[in-house]
């Protein structure tokens, strides 16, 4: 029997047959070739969603191209965040016409600032050395953060470790909701400049990629260092840091052009550059604050459980005074080191501000909420200072809760301060009652400052070869941890 060919010509089953053979062993050894040169990235896609195999970054340009998903966190992702989503393959069918129809259309919702860069896809593929692992600084429910190098004042890509270097974030296709937040980061931080706030370098939305480009902040997170790392920050970081977050929030409360809420305020998106000097990033969820003579504004309630304000929380009403008590939760965070919800301490020590609440009003407890890994390294007016603002940020009532300027003036002595606890015989007294009220020393087991007897008397500290004590602050030896440079 003959059939008609693909170029028309009359073939005979049997050639037809044969054909046919012979271009599926040709797939098939296509296949196994991508497969070998592609596996070891294949594999690289347990670290989430972020890491696509290099057959499906490189179709990218040549008519498939690859949604790479949107971070909630640089450097360093949080413990707490959703699972990221997988990546997506699709087709892009539209014609030029089409592509650049959808662009322009885009760039008209958009309050493009002049002075942001466009970028190509092609560009911050290159610079991010094809979105390699080395390259992953972060990654969470949205997606990553890819480290990557381009021209001081262009576009194109450099060579790793010259230009500029800077951090993609990038967008899930997988929903409206990361468009909409890729538009309201877009919208805000072009418009928005602050030493506390993350500088928006530029953007790509060529085609269905969309991607944000920002400087690159070299010291990652505060969540990373407050919960992540074995050495605690200094007490004057620490301060340093709540002053300039505060001066963010402060900023976009009561100094920009039109007030805005910024409705995520947690220790993952504070970030620091070299100088622990804080600024917010993430502005996805942000909002305009309310026009003329409206209270609040009304919305879905949205954010991260732990650091909402419970009357958003129940009512969707959302002001300023909401990012207040988001505020207080990192302030006592960064005083006690603990996590604003941590399901694996003992039960009614999960939510940090419900066991802290006892302690906030009396000046004689306050030394209960101090991170013991300071070991009395903190001012002790600056923590009494900063626990009373803590309470009062944290209040119920959000007409009691003051004025992000108002939080500013409050901390802003609060980094100089050098009445060291660990110098006074009040702290010392303190510390052994703390020890003995413990359930552990009660037992005579060992705790952070020593051995505790069951009859109580005097502490013991551990200590090491060389005779001191084995803390961070007794080191001999130069350390990691950071050095004060504190500007009021």
């Amino acid at each position: 029997m003959e059939v008609i060919a693909e170029d028309g010509k009359v073939e005979s089953r049997e050639v037809r047959e044969s054909k046919g053979k012979k271009k599926q062993k040709n797939n098939k050894e296509q296949v196994e070739t991508v497969e070998e040169e592609t596996g070891c990235w294949i594999a690289l896609r347990i670290f989430g969603s972020c890491i696509s195999s290099r057959s499906k970054v490189d179709s990218s340009i040549s008519g498939t191209s690859i949604n790479y998903a949107e971070s909630k966190s640089t450097a360093d992702s949080s413990r707490d965040q959703p699972t990221p989503r997988e990546i997506s393959s699709t087709n892009t069918s539209m014609s030029n016409g089409e592509s650049n129809s959808s662009t322009s259309k885009l760039e008209e919702e958009l309050k493009i600032s002049p002075h942001l860069r466009k970028f190509s896809f092609n560009d911050l593929k290159l610079a991010t050395r094809n979105f390699r692992p080395e390259s992953l600084l972060g990654e969470g429910g949205f997606g990553c953060v890819f480290k990557g190098w381009v021209e001081e004042n262009g576009t194109a890509p450099v060579k790793p470790g010259t230009g500029l270097t800077v951090a993609v974030k990038t967008l899930n296709h997988d929903g409206l909701q990361g468009h909409k937040e890729w538009m309201a980061e877009v919208n805000f931080l072009s418009d928005l400049k602050h030493p506390n706030l993350v500088r928006l370098i530029g953007y790509c939305n060529e085609d269905d990629q969309r991607l944000l480009v920002y400087e690159f902040m070299p010291r990652g997170s505060l969540e990373n260092h407050l919960f992540r790392r074995s050495l605690p920050l200094p007490w004057s970081i620490r301060m340093k840091i709540a002053l300039g977050a505060a001066k963010g929030l402060a900023f976009l409360h009561e100094e920009a052009k039109r007030p805005v809420i910024y409705r995520d305020f947690k220790t993952s998106n504070i970030l620091l550059d070299a100088e622990y000097n804080a600024k917010l990033s993430d502005f996805g969820l942000a909002k305009d604050g309310p026009d003329g003579d409206k209270t609040h504004v009304s919305t879905r309630v949205m954010g991260t459980y732990g650091y909402a304000a419970p009357e958003y929380v129940m009512t969707g009403h959302l002001t300023s005074r909401s990012d207040v008590y988001s505020f207080g939760v990192v302030l006592l965070e960064m005083l006690t080191g603990r996590r604003s919800m941590d399901k694996n301490r003992p039960n009614g020590e999960h939510n940090l501000v419900e066991w802290a609440r006892p302690y906030l009003g009396e000046k004689k407890r306050f030394y209960r909420l101090i991170d013991p890994r300071l070991e009395g390294h903190f001012s002790i007016k600056g923590a009494q200072k900063a626990v009373q603002l803590a309470a009062q940020c944290l209040s119920r009532d959000q007409k009691v809760r003051p004025l992000m300027s108002e939080v500013v003036e409050a901390l802003k002595p609060l980094p100089n301060l050098k009445d060291m606890a660990s110098s006074s015989y009040y702290f010392q007294t303190m510390q052994a009652d703390r020890v003995r009220s413990s359930p552990m020393a009660r037992n005579g087991y060992h705790t952070a400052a020593g051995q505790v007897p069951k009859n109580g008397q005097q502490l013991r500290s551990y200590s090491i070869a060389n005779g001191s004590h084995a803390s961070p602050y007794h080191h001999q030896q130069p350390h990691p941890s950071p050095k004060p440079n504190v500007k009021a």
